[in-house]
């Protein structure tokens, strides 16, 4: 039949793209998200933040980096990410 069918697999996780805001902890840091939403009456775009604690297993992040977080299992209590891609200010 097919002999070249490749399969992609995806792993259905969101991913976000944020700066991190504090790296104190050990093998965690606080990555804030910026997005921008419509204001639906007067469709003005505005700033909307959110912090989220995630999973810095080698501990290499620090305050002010941009780096790609991805969902994961719970890790404790608040954390629920992992930083999967980063890049350095």
């Amino acid at each position: 039949m097919a002999a070249n069918t490749e399969e992609i697999k995806t792993t259905g996780r969101r991913t976000l793209t944020g700066s991190v805001v504090s790296d104190k902890m050990d093998k965690s840091a606080t990555v804030e998200v910026v997005r921008t939403v419509k204001h639906p009456r007067y469709h003005k775009y505005m700033k909307r933040r959110k912090t989220y604690l995630v999973h810095d297993e080698e501990n290499v992040c620090k305050t002010g980096d941009t780096v790609v977080i991805e969902e994961s299992r719970p890790l404790s209590r608040r954390k629920r990410w992992v930083v999967i891609e980063h890049q350095s200010a």
